[in-house]
């Protein structure tokens, strides 16, 4: 969805550090990524092509984060809009509630500058999540319109993903995920994807199979939920 820079966030784990001289890790991170396509919730959103992306994450040590993250897009000049940025703006409460079973609760906003698209695409949804050991279940709701689609409020989007490490770094990361589209069942569907991820020499790398089981036409003609292989690089500092 739109070129921008972005938030992402983590609080750093630092060793103990000789004599008295213990510092503490920054709680505001930075990422940046250039990526093969912008999948999100397996529909291109850059037309099948690379996209730029970023983001900021700040993390107040108490539970509380807030964040920012961007990425070039097409969809919206391809649908008769005027932006070729997304801008998402996100804040949220995570807590451990039981034993190895983690809460996550918070507001997204989407924007789209200037999209000029009646209904607007610019979208809030409010979302909560529960992770337990590998496995993480999230439910996202729109309490505005579906970006763009009308009389779309209180459509959901329903996905579970897991994270297996296979050791050297690498990470088997499968994902299947279900948006339904409120007054639309044509318009809502299922997508899954399976990702291998490797982490070197500060990178993050990956190479995600992605497909849905609906048929989008974008851009030029192009099938924007089909299946496909997206590779990405990533850096985090």
């Amino acid at each position: 969805m739109k070129l921008i820079l972005a938030v992402l966030a983590a609080t750093l784990s630092l060793g103990a550090v000789p004599a008295q001289a213990e510092e503490a890790a920054s709680p505001l991170s930075f990422n940046v990524s250039l990526t093969s396509d912008y999948r999100y919730r397996g529909i291109s959103q850059a037309r099948l092509k690379p996209a730029l992306q970023g983001g900021a994450d700040y993390d107040f040590g108490n539970g509380f984060y807030l964040g920012t993250w961007g990425s070039t897009i097409k969809w919206i000049k391809d649908g008769g809009g005027d932006s070729d940025i997304e801008v998402d703006f996100y804040g949220g409460y995570k807590t451990e509630v039981a034993k190895g079973l983690t809460l996550d609760v918070g507001l997204l906003q989407y924007v789209y500058p200037s999209n000029k698209l009646n209904p607007s695409a610019n979208t809030l949804e409010v979302y909560g999540a529960l992770s337990f050991g590998p496995l993480t279940a999230k439910y996202s709701h729109s309490t505005t319109n579906l970006f763009g689609a009308p009389d779309s409020k209180g459509s959901g989007y329903l996905d579970v993903s897991a994270t297996f490490e296979l050791g050297e770094g690498f990470n088997l990361v499968p994902h299947v995920g279900h948006q339904k589209v409120k007054h639309n069942s044509a318009a809502s569907y299922t997508d899954y994807s399976l990702a291998v991820t490797k982490d070197w020499g500060g990178f993050s790398f990956s190479a995600a199979y992605v497909d849905t089981d609906i048929v989008v036409i974008g851009g030029k003609g192009k099938d924007l939920g089909k299946s496909g292989l997206v590779v990405s690089v990533k850096k985090a500092f």
